[in-house]
């Protein structure tokens, strides 16, 4: 098998139809309410005609949850609040129903798939659907090493692309995106800060269980070493997956760019999607315009990386959970608007002019 080229998804990947947008929109003039008076669930309702390729929209009937899992040789400098190691935890909560997105996924009837590509427990602690996918036992200590090997890289991410294959080919028709990792926003402040050219400082953050001053100083050490260690390979995705990234968030990167292959939208969460979305973006250009993020989570890298693919979040409620909660919470959102675009009845007059 010859070594994959995330370039070449480029020429896979196509913008969604423009006629499609335009047909949308003028349905939406014709709309019994005034254009523009329901603020942004307008542009949700076009954007989701146009994914769909039908005006009008039709209902999100099947939507689903997925999380990647793993965790961080970088979680062992004391850069999280959680245990290094200990994201099996997080996975065992989802999958009893006691965490957030557990509580939100079961009160909308939404199903949770959790797929392990890296987590580091024995595979006997979860059920045999989470961790037969697993790539390897955790991922190496970006600041002095590699996180994945080349091959390892290029087996996450072609995971991902199957998981999406999987979900388009069972009918999903919306993702909601996020992640259970420890050590995972560390990662994920490395690959946005290298792809926008900022320093450390600038993209670390608290985490989604925040960490107090010390932990602070030694993540953004720790993103500053790992920096050194990615700039050198910024010309290519997957060799800089394989420095500073891990087996989740290759392949969250992979199930990104299939989805956006597969005309399958998404919804991201925090700053790991997010980061991943953005190697996406280098990838190719046009996957963004398949993905909606969810939420402002206050990670200021987050924050950098929808700025660089001009995505503009659809809440901002403080939610630092992770664990795709934040994208959750943003699904009745898309789900209204979509009601709303397909439902709402057309005028039976014309509209008056207003010159005389």
């Amino acid at each position: 098998m010859s070594r994959l080229n995330l370039d070449d998804f480029s020429d896979l990947i196509e913008r969604p139809d423009s006629g499609i947008r335009r047909d949308a929109e003028e349905r939406r003039e014709r709309l019994i309410v005034t254009p523009g008076s329901l603020g942004r669930l307008d542009e949700l309702g076009e954007w989701l005609s146009t994914a769909q390729a039908s005006v009008p929209v039709r209902p999100i009937v099947q939507p689903r949850v997925v999380l990647f899992a793993g965790d961080h040789g970088v979680a062992q400098l004391g850069v999280s609040a959680r245990e290094s190691g200990s994201a099996h935890l997080l996975v065992r909560a989802t999958l009893e129903g006691g965490s957030p997105v557990a509580v939100l996924a079961r009160r909308t009837g939404v199903p949770v798939r959790i797929v392990d590509a890296g987590l580091d427990c024995d595979p006997e602690l979860l059920p045999e659907e989470v961790v037969r996918h697993r790539v390897r036992r955790g991922s190496g200590r970006i600041d002095v090493e590699d996180a994945l090997t080349i091959e390892e890289t290029e087996a996450a991410v072609r995971l991902g692309m199957a998981i999406a294959d999987e979900e388009a080919d069972s009918g999903t028709d919306l993702v909601v995106l996020g992640d259970l990792s420890v050590g995972g926003t560390t990662p994920a402040s490395t690959l946005i800060a290298a792809l926008c050219g900022t320093d450390a400082s600038v993209v670390t953050g608290r985490g989604g269980a925040s960490i107090d001053d010390l932990a602070w100083m030694r993540k953004c050490a720790a993103i500053r070493d790992a920096l050194r260690r990615a700039r050198p390979v910024l010309g290519d995705q997957l060799e800089l997956l394989a420095a500073v990234g891990g087996a989740d968030l290759a392949a969250t990167t992979g199930f990104l760019l299939q989805s956006a292959v597969r005309r399958m939208p998404v919804i991201l969460d925090g700053v790991v999607s997010a980061a991943c979305a953005l190697v996406g973006q280098r990838a190719a250009f046009r996957a963004p315009d398949w993905w909606l993020a969810g939420q402002m989570s206050g990670e200021p890298a987050q924050a950098k990386a929808l700025d660089r693919m001009a995505l503009n979040p659809l809440l901002d409620q403080g939610v630092t959970v992770g664990e795709g909660t934040g994208a959750l919470l943003a699904l009745p959102l898309v789900q209204a608007a979509a009601a709303l675009a397909a439902e709402l009845p057309e005028r039976t007059e014309p509209v008056e002019s207003d010159s005389d």
